[in-house]
């Protein structure tokens, strides 16, 4: 078992692809089947050994907190029909895992690397940490966890950082942000990303789906590119952190995913993941 024990959500983003649905309902809490599809992503992070889940919400998160909550209302009325395994059902989420909560405020500076740059002091020296973001996540038919694989090939690689990276067709690759890698001793090692390349130029198929292994020197450097400018588009970047830790010398294993990578930000991926979750393909 590993010894990694948190790991770190973002979902405060006021999902401006879904809306007028995500000004009802929290991004990362549409349906998925019978589920939210953040509980995807805790689920994932369960089957490997986590055992603290952080949060980086908005300012307005009631529908998460209530989710993961205990609804003692909802407890009773089970309880008073017979309906055991319903009530057991709802019990349980509340005790996955001990969730926390960080918020990030709507005056907080835009961008990737923010959610995690707010999560810096609760990692400590020594402490690896996943950072997942909270509206995809990779569907396993065989119900293995990819983060466990992502830890393990990091371990077995003698590195503290690595990511998880996504095979698409080659015509899609202008799309996405792609990732380079150099090999070594049959292990990919991440370069760069090379964001929405020209089809020809592309240097590999795999693209970074912001599924990581964080060690604590590359939640500094998250911390550092909060200190720095803006990239041109105004955002602050994580992957500007994981150029920081590259030049530094470091190094981080990329692993492809080898279960089906579901989106829940587009109206496409979602019915998408609800298809093939639901069974239907």
């Amino acid at each position: 078992m590993s010894s990694i024990t948190k790991a770190i959500i973002p979902v405060a983003g006021y999902g401006t692809r879904r809306l007028p649905i995500t000004k009802a309902v929290e991004k990362c809490m549409l349906p998925i089947g019978n589920r939210p599809l953040v509980d995807y992503v805790v689920e994932d992070c369960l089957k490997a050994g986590i055992t603290d889940i952080i949060f980086v919400v908005s300012e307005q998160f009631e529908q998460l907190q209530n989710y993961y909550g205990r609804n003692q209302l909802l407890e009773e009325y089970l309880k008073a029909k017979g309906k055991t395994e319903q009530l057991q059902e709802v019990k349980h989420l509340a005790k996955k895992a001990n969730f926390h909560y960080v918020v990030q405020d709507q005056h907080q500076p835009y961008g990737t690397a923010v959610p995690v740059s707010l999560c810096a002091h609760l990692i400590k020296k020594n402490e690896q940490v996943l950072v997942l973001m909270g509206d995809d996540f990779i569907y396993r038919a065989d119900g293995r966890s990819e983060v466990a694989e992502l830890i393990k090939a990091a371990d077995e690689s003698g590195v503290g950082a690595g990511l998880l990276a996504v095979n698409v067709p080659r015509d899609d690759v202008f799309r996405y942000g792609v990732i380079e890698t150099d090999g070594e001793n049959g292990v990919s090692f991440f370069k760069r990303v090379i964001e929405q390349p020209k089809v020809e130029d592309a240097p590999t198929t795999l693209i970074n789906i912001s599924k990581y292994l964080f060690d604590y020197e590359l939640m500094e450097c998250a911390k550092q590119v909060m200190q720095n400018a803006p990239a041109a588009n105004g955002e602050y970047q994580i992957t500007e952190a994981l150029n920081m830790y590259i030049s530094s010398g470091n190094k981080m294993v990329v692993v492809p995913a080898k279960g089906d990578y579901m989106d829940g930000g587009t109206v496409e991926g979602w019915l998408a993941a609800n298809n093939r979750v639901v069974g239907k393909e």
